[in-house]
């Protein structure tokens, strides 16, 4: 485990009770050398310090995640940034396999593995991004960590809500661009970063992320307003490839409409919202050809002293089973467990096929949920009948790999 002390900003803006549950992953970070910076709004930044977690934090109100980042990275004394989002929440391990390939000094960015909504799927694994913005998946072996160096033309794509950068040479690109609001802001700090040295992919540095409504997006991803989608793909286009800007709006077009018809479908939206929403697109493209564009000059190093985390460090870890009418108890032993300061993973099922979920409970521990002989992986083959005993012996070995059982 190396000793690369490491900075984590968490960005939050009206998510108070996602903020919380994603420092309470945070605190339980295997990686002594962790300190975590809160940018948040008022009330987010009050919820951060009530943890008592000896947390640095700064307040910012304004929908620009890009400015927010660059307000953390101001405070981060770490040799090594990480982002995650305030609606994930990152396994045990996470931080210091993250952190690991830093030790080359040819690596300037990492990314790992986001698993989805149900915990188990993956939402995110590895792909590199070209200058107009498109994504191109990667296949990449599941174990050990890739390296892969990049142009200004394509760059391995780092996932925001789980990524990490050389603090030195983050800074050196000018950080993020507060020009991209939302949106493409992590492919353009890529694109700008690549030549400078490597990006390693880390398959087992995971987090899981469910996305939470925002301004922006219902809880089921549906879409209230695409503004800064479109802004932030013409300010992408205008800084990489400006002959581009013509295709790329007419794909633009294509795919959004595509998705908001596709949400109609499914009974999500009304069909007043189709004209609503791309309305906003077009007024988002608008914006975005006309909003200011400087060139990014560096950051000054941050004067602030590191300042650790309270509760990281490595835990030893616990693994309770039962069935569904005893989940009371078994959610009472996880409390206490976790107050003991293990790291608990609960496996509570009942009767039947339904298909597991696993996720993190805001107490501090790992429960998943679902029938007896119901499939954990989506792409699986169906596993049968089977006792509770090898459903348990199956999942220690699945889970075993991420954090301590």
């Amino acid at each position: 485990m190396t000793d690369l002390r490491l900075s984590v900003i968490v960005v939050s803006r009206h998510r108070a009770a996602a903020l919380t549950r994603c420092l309470t992953g945070l605190m339980q970070q295997d990686h002594v050398a962790t300190e975590v910076i809160v940018v948040a709004d008022p009330a987010g930044v009050g919820f951060a310090a009530s943890l008592g977690a000896n947390l640095k934090t700064a307040v910012y109100d304004h929908p620009n995640i890009s400015a927010a980042r660059n307000l953390g990275l101001s405070l981060a004394a770490g040799t090594v940034v990480a982002f995650i989002d305030d609606d994930a929440v990152p396994e045990p391990t996470w931080a210091s396999r993250l952190i690991a390939p830093f030790i080359d000094p040819g690596v300037v960015a990492a990314t790992g593995f986001v698993r989805g909504r149900n915990g188990i799927s993956y939402q995110w694994r590895a792909a590199e991004v070209d200058a107009m913005g498109m994504d191109h998946a990667l296949d990449v072996p599941m174990e050990g960590v890739t390296l892969r160096a990049g142009t200004h033309d394509r760059a391995v794509k780092t996932q925001g809500t789980n990524c990490a950068f050389r603090a030195t040479r983050l800074r050196a690109i000018g950080g993020f661009d507060p020009a991209f609001r939302f949106f493409l802001d992590e492919a353009d700090v890529n694109l700008r970063l690549a030549p400078l040295g490597l990006t390693a992919i880390v398959p087992d540095a995971q987090v899981h992320h469910g996305y939470h409504a925002s301004d922006r997006r219902r809880s089921d991803r549906v879409p209230l307003d695409l503004t800064e989608i479109a802004a932030s793909t013409a300010v992408f286009l205008r800084r990489h490839t400006p002959h581009g800007l013509a295709a790329a709006k007419a794909r633009l077009w294509h795919d959004q409409r595509r998705r908001v018809l596709r949400h109609l479908i499914d009974g999500r939206i009304e069909p007043r919202d189709v004209g609503r929403l791309m309305r906003s697109l077009t007024q988002g493209w608008d914006t975005g050809l006309e909003r200011a564009m400087t060139a990014r000059s560096p950051l000054p190093d941050t004067t602030v002293p590191f300042q650790k985390l309270a509760g990281s460090g490595p835990r030893t870890g616990t693994f309770l089973v039962g069935r569904s009418w005893q989940r009371t108890a078994l959610l009472t032993a996880a409390r206490a467990r976790v107050q003991a300061g293990q790291i608990v993973t609960v496996l509570c099922l009942s009767p039947g096929w339904r298909r597991h979920w696993h996720s993190f409970d805001s107490a501090g521990f790992w429960v998943q949920t679902g029938g007896l002989w119901g499939r954990a992986a989506r792409d699986g083959p169906h596993p049968g009948p089977r006792r509770l005993v090898a459903v348990a012996q199956a999942e220690i070995r699945r889970l075993g790999a991420f954090r301590p059982l």
